[in-house]
């Protein structure tokens, strides 16, 4: 190995942590995060439930944008 891929190597595992928490991070803040949404705010309340089956599509669509984006 030269230094040439070390250096890539690292970086590579430097972004695609800094991409996955930014990610999550979004998905977190879209979700509202266990936060109860008021009625002022506009948004339906939700039980634990559909939050978490709404995180679960949203990664799932991440996933696969980032597979599409890759090919």
């Amino acid at each position: 190995m030269n230094v040439n891929q070390l250096i890539n190597m690292v970086m590579k595992l430097f972004v695609r942590k800094a991409v996955n928490g930014g990610i999550n991070a979004g998905m977190r803040k879209m979700s509202g995060s266990g936060r109860g949404r008021s009625a002022a705010q506009g948004g339906a309340p939700m039980d634990a439930g559909q939050g978490k089956q709404a995180v679960r599509k949203a990664r799932q669509a991440a996933r696969a944008a980032k597979r599409i984006g890759k090919m």
